[in-house]
């Protein structure tokens, strides 16, 4: 069987993306409420959606 082996960005493209996503909830949590507060569901809800699926797979 051979391997073909991955460049480094496209290997850690989805999860450096996830851990951006996640960061910027974080930031977004600390600056305020009203659309900030919607910014930061989003932006901590996805990367916990997609290690939950992960884990029920």
């Amino acid at each position: 069987m051979s391997h073909r082996s991955q460049s480094t960005a496209r290997v850690f493209a989805w999860p450096a993306a996830i851990a951006a996503l996640g960061a910027l909830g974080l930031f977004a949590a600390l600056l305020g409420d009203g659309p900030w507060d919607m910014l930061a569901w989003l932006g901590l809800g996805i990367p916990a959606y997609l290690g939950v699926r992960a884990l029920w797979r």
